[in-house]
């Protein structure tokens, strides 16, 4: 099965670092509220085929989980289908 990246609006809490996690993202004009970040992990830039980017499994208020990705640079987030 092969997965897709879709462009979404996210917005963060920041903390000591801007963009520390998802508190919300926007699938076209819906609004998904994340209530508990269930895992995250992290893309590092071993391999300069793959952007540096930030992961974050998240469980949403509709009961759903859903993988938000975050590339750090350019600072672009997508949801992970």
């Amino acid at each position: 099965m092969v997965k897709t990246l879709i462009p979404v609006k996210v917005e963060c809490h920041s903390g000591y670092r801007p963009d520390e996690r998802p508190v919300c993202f926007y699938l076209g004009e819906v609004r998904f509220d994340v209530i508990e970040i269930v895992d995250r992990w992290y893309q590092g830039n071993t391999n300069p085929e793959f952007a540096v980017a930030d992961y974050f499994k998240v469980l949403t208020f509709d009961g759903n989980q859903h993988i938000l990705r975050h590339e750090i640079r350019p600072d672009r987030w997508y949801l992970y289908e």
